[in-house]
């Protein structure tokens, strides 16, 4: 399950160093704890070539994330709902924001193509009395 609260941009974050045994003490909770959140979906560590298990600091974030919803009363599975919609929040506002993004950029290049389009002032100003002479020469070319 993907961590509504990882860091895409900082790979150390990312990377799987701490043993079971290690990330249980560094979340609070008892190893086999860590084997039941596996078992229902809630995390997956990486694996070593000899399949044990490897958790990141992201890993260690969630598994916290975990043990403080399940502080507040709620059992695993709500845990595991919220952590899902959590995520969607996560992966809704990054979209929003990416199409503010793309709205602001058609804005400014829409605001561009206007400024080509105006003419000097010097150019558009036509002195009284003159309506006449100004028309005429228009009409001629």
């Amino acid at each position: 399950m993907a961590d509504a609260h990882s860091s895409e941009t900082d790979p150390r974050r990312q990377r799987a160093v701490y043993v079971i045994s290690v990330a249980a003490e560094l979340a609070g909770v008892h190893p086999q704890t860590l084997r039941i959140y596996e078992r229902k979906g809630l995390v997956e560590p990486a694996r070593t070539v000899g399949g044990s298990r490897r958790y990141s600091d992201d890993d260690i974030h969630l598994l916290q994330r975990i043990q403080t919803l399940t502080d507040e009363g709620l059992n695993l599975a709500g845990v595991k709902r919220v952590l899902e919609l959590e995520g969607r929040i996560a992966d809704l506002e990054a979209r929003l924001a990416q199409a503010r993004h793309e709205a602001s950029a058609a804005v400014d290049a829409t605001h561009r193509t206007y400024r080509r389009d105006l003419v000097p002032m010097r150019q558009a100003m036509v002195r009284y009395g003159e309506t006449a002479s100004v028309l005429r020469h228009l009409l001629e070319q």
